[in-house]
Formats: C-alpha cells, sequence, structure tokens
C-alpha cells in the first residue's frame, strides 16, 4: 500500500471542511486500480508556536512509521509525496464497516463486524463492566457526566502508541473502527515533541500494569530505534534528533516502570474539544 499510495496518480475529488488544517480527499490510481485516501499539503497546516520544527506532514508519516514497527498496525498506511497542492501527507482512507457511522480516515476494512462503542457518557458515579473511567466532564445546565472508554484491546494498544510518540491531541473523532473489532487511529500531526506533551481521551489505564505484549511490542521498538537501525534512519528524515532522543527516553521510561503513564498536572490531561 506504502508504494501505491506514493507512486499512484493522485486526483482531489472533495474538501474535508471541518479540519483545521487543510484536508482533501482523493482518489490514487495506478495499474488500473484505484483506491481512496487523504492528502494534507503542508502549504495548508496552520502554524504551531510549540512545533516551531519540521511540519503536520512528517509527524504523521513518523507516527505511522512508529505504529507499522510495533506490528500493531494502529494508523492507516501514510506516504509523503507530492501532490497537486505540493508535498504532503497521503493517508489511505478507512471506510466505516457495516454498522458504523461513516467518519474521517483512510481505506481497510470491509464487510459485516459488530463496531463496539469505544467512548460514552455516563450518570453513574463508576463505569460498568468492560468500561474505563476518564473523568467528570460538564454536559451543561451545571450537570457533570462521567466520560468512559471501552476496556478494548486496540485501545489499550493505542493508549501505548500515544504515550511512545506523546500524541497531544487524541481526541474520540479520531478513532475509527475498521471490520472485526479492529481500530485505527488518524490525525498525529501535533506529536514526538521533546517535551512531554500527552493530551488524551484513553486515561482509563493510567497507573496500571502494562500488558506483557505490550512490554514485548516495547522491547522490540528499543532496538528499532537504535543508532543505525532502519527505524531510526527513517525517523531522522522526518523528525529532529531531539525528538528523536526523547523518543527513545519514553521508551526507556515505560519499559523502567512497566506501567501506563499517568497525567503530569501541569496542563489540561484531555484534549479539548474531546471530538
Amino acid at each position: 500500500m506504502d508504494a501505491f499510495l506514493a507512486d499512484g496518480e493522485l486526483t482531489v475529488r472533495g474538501q474535508i471542511r471541518e479540519a483545521s488544517n487543510a484536508v482533501l480527499y482523493c482518489t490514487v490510481e495506478r495499474d488500473g486500480r484505484t483506491a481512496s485516501c487523504v492528502y494534507k499539503p503542508v502549504a495548508g497546516e496552520r502554524p504551531l508556536w510549540d512545533f516551531p520544527d519540521g511540519t503536520l506532514a512528517q509527524r504523521e508519516v513518523a507516527a505511522y512509521e512508529v505504529s507499522r514497527a510495533t506490528g500493531w498496525d494502529l494508523i492507516p498506511a501514510t506516504v509523503l509525496r507530492d501532490g497537486p497542492y505540493g508535498t504532503g501527507m497521503v493517508q489511505e482512507w478507512i471506510e466505516a464497516p457495516d454498522g458504523a457511522d461513516d467518519g474521517e480516515g483512510d481505506g481497510a476494512g470491509e464487510g459485516d463486524a459488530e463496531v463496539p462503542e469505544l467512548l460514552a457518557l455516563i450518570e453513574d458515579a463508576e463505569p460498568g463492566p468492560g468500561w474505563k473511567a476518564v473523568g467528570y466532564a460538564d454536559i451543561g445546565e451545571g450537570r457533570t457526566a462521567l466520560l468512559v472508554h471501552a476496556d478494548h484491546p486496540w485501545l489499550r494498544r493505542l493508549a501505548v502508541l500515544d504515550a511512545v510518540i506523546n500524541n497531544g491531541d487524541r481526541k474520540g473523532g479520531h478513532l475509527l473502527p475498521g471490520a472485526g473489532g479492529r481500530l485505527f487511529a488518524i490525525d498525529h500531526g501535533v506529536t514526538f515533541n521533546a517535551e512531554d506533551k500527552l493530551r488524551t481521551l484513553l486515561w482509563g489505564w493510567a497507573g496500571e500494569p502494562l500488558t506483557e505484549e505490550a512490554v514485548e511490542v516495547l522491547r522490540g521498538l528499543r532496538e528499532a530505534l537504535a543508532d543505525g537501525a532502519p527505524l531510526a534512519a527513517r525517523l531522522a528524515e522526518l523528525i529532529t534528533g531531539a525528538e528523536i532522543a526523547a523518543l527513545r527516553e519514553r521508551v526507556a521510561e515505560l519499559l523502567r516502570t512497566g506501567r501506563h503513564p499517568e497525567p503530569s498536572g501541569q496542563w489540561p490531561a484531555i484534549p479539548w474539544p474531546p471530538v
């Protein structure tokens, strides 16, 4: 899929207007095959004071490379390439499985599948079985509700990946259900900052021990990030040396503690708006 996205003919079909930066819905065609994708040109990015180096597009691709290295493949195929409006990120479009609402995303997921509910607001003080509490949210008229997310293995993997890439903006709208209970995640332009920027809705496992699977994945990622390793060399083309060093430190800290990180308390831990 990477080569197909990188080398196929890219045609703009429309614009996703809800996005804060330029996001174009496109098709890519090569050798008689056509697929849908998202194209985010660098020219359409708004500057961010806390991300002065690199581009959103480069960080999106870097996040995909790390996701692919974990073996979890939580982020749709993503490449950096030239397009009708210059260099930008091109990402596979994820089709919602039957029974799911159509959402933004990029192209895996076919057939019938039971789509799990991932996020909810409840009036109970504690989450029910199969749910993890995040915190209380103001729902208007002086009322609050408990924000919860599913105790779902794919979400838990994503919580680990977000901690690794230092995701500063994990919102509910970035979660895309795929076929067979799979989960995909999009919008990774504010990642890899050298300072702790983790803001997410997936705090339900905060402070809990990592799964054995996650520990094994992190060990493999530590090796993949070593000097001279292919992943480290690829990331050096996309993010700064300081950001790579901080990435290695985050992986090492997760392995040292063996636990999911907890909010630092130095800034809001949940992004706003949350969806």
